[in-house]
């Protein structure tokens, strides 16, 4: 029997989540994510998305209830409140919005593209990719990049770490001011970029790595310099603006490290995730802590500027979306011609060698064997091409119990013991089109 995959994915993102949700739902990895999943039974396919502000699983299985069972398990650390749970069209399209930076904290950022095609790469290693989720990462990859080079969806604030600076410059000026910058990932570059572009005085890079945190400090076109995190009592207490962004498991700042009594006030910004910054030190008379959820100010604003753009990038979805639907849909057909082809080939190759086989000893020459073989085949062919013709229609229409009667009728090998194909949606399993242009002229 052709198999039936369908998409089902969980999610726990800044909106429906608290910082501590997310933390509490955080792989280890994205690729043992994926492979924790892909351990369950009738789990087929799997790909997860982790990000400071969002993690995404999507499974393809037999039916939604396997996925669902799995999605389940997979989010059970945090309340059910904090998990949003999508079926098969919805998270489809909501992959395609992700990619395109619609459901991002700060709308339009490009940061989210390039963690989406690292997912990917994390699913596929893990033999998470087969023939559904290859088709719809890399449709949202497809979209995210058109999202960017023909609306302007990125203009402006386009990270978190602008978004940081953003927010501390509300707090305390940030021209002349020293910057502390606690990570040197791709989060801590962008926030590092963002504070070198505001005109401050210098700026300190630390990291568990030093010379990951000195290469950063070496393309900042400000005084920058590398220290370790084991200088973090001395640094955040000379900073005046501070934006950690690492992947610790434990808080790497706290009230111990400011100074309680100084006459100048610090901002921290924690884009940590777990926190990187102990809660109690906002209550430190001259600290002010923000965190992700605070950024929502910012993202607001972001948002007003960009409606414009975001209606264009909604609309560039709805049409992306309707072809990668058509596209599963003329590969389930495929997948059900092929098989019709296949049946039909095996009793042409069966009939063919009984007939040949009657006519040894009479005067056959090789070109007389070859007729009759064409004949073979064009029979099959002439036959088979209405047939194939109502199979597209029928699954252009979702009339999925046309193929399942064609399956009944063409396929000797179909027992129906499973049951019928139950359609994905507006989806099948992706497989070649190259039938679908051929038969036409059969």
């Amino acid at each position: 029997m052709i198999p039936a995959g369908v998409v089902t994915a969980a999610r726990v993102t800044h909106e429906s989540g608290s910082v501590d949700d997310l933390a509490a739902v955080t792989p280890e990895s994205q690729r043992l994510a994926v492979a924790e999943l892909l351990s369950v039974p009738s789990v087929e396919e799997a790909y997860v998305l982790s990000t400071c502000n969002r993690v995404e699983a999507y499974v393809v299985a037999t039916d939604s209830a396997v996925g669902q069972a799995a999605l389940a398990e997979f989010f059970d650390p945090v309340d059910d409140d904090a998990v949003v749970l999508a079926d098969h069209d919805e998270s489809l399209r909501h992959l395609l919005s992700v990619a395109a930076g619609l459901e991002s904290v700060v709308l339009g950022e490009d940061q989210i593209i390039g963690q989406v095609r690292t997912a990917y790469e994390d699913a596929r290693s893990a033999g998470g990719i087969g023939e559904m989720l290859e088709a719809a990462v890399t449709k949202a990859i497809h979209v995210g990049e058109r999202a960017r080079t023909e609306t302007e969806i990125n203009e402006g604030v386009v990270s978190l770490g602008s978004a940081a600076t953003r927010l501390a410059g509300r707090t305390v000026p940030l021209e002349g001011a020293s910057a502390l910058v606690v990570g040197a990932g791709e989060m801590g570059r962008l926030a590092a970029r963002s504070l070198a572009a505001e005109d401050i005085s210098e700026l300190v890079v630390a990291n568990r790595t030093v010379s990951h945190a000195d290469h950063l400090a070496t393309e900042l076109e400000v005084e920058a310099r590398a220290v370790p995190l084991e200088a973090l009592d001395t640094a955040a207490s000379e900073a005046d603006v501070v934006v950690t962004a690492t992947g610790s498991e434990e808080p790497i700042l706290g009230p111990n490290q400011f100074d309680a009594d100084a006459a100048d006030a610090t901002v921290v910004v924690d884009l940590g995730q777990p926190r990187d910054v102990v809660p109690a030190t906002d209550s430190l008379r001259t600290v002010t802590v923000y965190d992700l959820d605070d950024l929502e100010t910012i993202t607001e604003e972001t948002r007003a500027q960009r409606a414009d753009a975001a209606r264009e990038v909604e609309s560039m979805i709805d049409q992306e979306f309707a072809l990668l639907c058509e596209q599963y849909k003329r590969a389930r057909a495929d997948e059900v011609i092929a098989a019709m082809y296949e049946s039909a080939d095996r009793i042409k190759e069966r009939e063919l060698q009984t007939a040949l086989s009657r006519l040894e000893g009479e005067e056959f020459t090789d070109e007389q064997r070859q007729v009759v073989e064409a004949m073979a085949d064009a029979l099959v062919n002439q036959l088979l091409a209405p047939p194939t013709r109502s199979l597209r229609e029928a699954a252009a229409e979702d009339d999925w119990s046309t193929i399942n009667t064609a399956l009944q009728l063409f396929d000797p090998d179909f027992s129906g013991d499973d049951g019928p194909i139950a359609p994905p949606m507006n989806a099948g399993s992706v497989v070649s089109e190259s039938l679908l242009e051929a038969t036409d002229d059969d």
